[in-house]
């Protein structure tokens, strides 16, 4: 894609930007592709199969045994990431080779399931709507989108917790794959894609469903953690550049500096301290991290406001691809004007 639109610089970068909007609107009228049909689905069965059988069933303790795992899973990981790349690399030179209309379209198909805001807004509101029947309910529905355990949260942490999930995967499902989407074409954007659900599935400390992951699944954290630095810190600039747009209480650059620092993960405090400040509410893990500490709680409509914040991001991003899209009509009508 790279070499495409080095020689169709204009054309190139117009139908990458007419696809994203294809993509994104898909997302926003039609929502997630079929399970079956779904390539994340298939990244995720990938992992789970190789995961169960590189991943121990007790804690490690002598060193060569946690280097041995270590490098067995990034060799696992590694296989999984050609496989992907080249997938991606072969399905682009085809759309490339199509008319620049049928590339659009076809490309912003294959795009759309690196995308998913749709899928989590409607999730997010669901555990508000769930949690507003009983406390039981809204644990039951945020587990659905958290990895964390649900059962002793109280009201206020299920909030937390769901505008939390809210933030970080709009770096995660949004703001990253479209960066690595237009830094490298979408072998660079699958590879995120296939990377963030590998640290999903695989990027724990502990044990998780029998399994111990800290050897096993490092090398996955790791590069997750490589690929959304950039992304993470552009969502949460976004967050604060939109939150003073709509007249929220206004923070700085440095507030959040300070507030991204707090939480263990390298980005995760990017969105979520972002989020936090933007609706002047505090967000916690409990003995973990307080973000905005001593801020309001949050309530069942801060749920509500976070949605509308990232949405009307959502709708600005959504103009912008429409307008670069346009980028090359406009240019041949002006080319064909003045050779005329």
């Amino acid at each position: 894609m790279l070499e495409f639109m080095f020689n169709n610089s204009v054309l190139g970068w117009g139908i990458l930007g007419g696809a994203i909007f294809i993509a994104l609107m898909i997302d926003r009228f039609f929502g997630e592709p079929y399970y079956y049909l779904h390539p994340v689905v298939w990244m995720g069965q990938y992992l789970k199969i190789t995961g169960q059988l590189i991943s121990p069933r007790v804690v490690i303790y002598k060193k060569h045994q946690k280097l041995a795992y270590f490098f067995i899973g990034m060799a696992v990981w590694l296989m999984g990431a050609v496989i992907v790349v080249v997938c991606a690399v072969y399905i682009q030179r085809l759309a490339f080779s199509l008319s620049p209309i049928v590339a659009c379209l076809f490309l912003g198909l294959l795009i759309k399931p690196l995308f998913s805001w749709a899928f989590l807004s409607a999730e997010v509101y669901a555990v508000n709507a769930a949690l507003s029947r009983s406390l039981v309910e809204g644990r039951q529905r945020l587990a659905m989108i958290v990895s964390r355990d649900t059962q002793a949260l109280n009201p206020i942490q299920v909030r937390e917790s769901a505008i939390e999930a809210l933030a970080e995967n709009f770096n995660d499902s949004v703001i990253a794959p479209l960066f690595w989407l237009v830094l490298g074409g979408l072998p660079a954007a699958a590879l995120y894609r296939y990377a963030n659900t590998a640290d999903a599935m695989w990027g724990y400390r502990d044990q998780r469903n029998g399994r111990h992951w800290e050897w096993a699944g490092k090398f996955a954290a790791k590069i997750d953690d490589l690929l959304s630095w950039i992304p993470a810190r552009i969502s949460g600039l976004l967050i604060l550049m939109q939150a003073r747009q709509q007249h929220e209480p206004t923070y700085t650059f440095e507030q959040l500096c300070r507030e991204a620092k707090k939480t263990p993960s390298p980005n995760g405090g990017w969105p979520m301290g972002s989020m936090a400040l933007a609706l002047h509410i505090q967000l916690s893990k409990p003995t973990i991290y307080s973000l905005n500490k001593g801020a309001c709680l949050a309530m069942s409509t801060d749920i509500g406001r976070a949605c509308t914040l990232l949405q009307r991001l959502m709708n600005k991003l959504i103009f912008l691809c429409l307008i670069s899209s346009l980028i090359p009509v406009i240019y041949l009508l002006m080319t064909s004007g003045l050779n005329g």
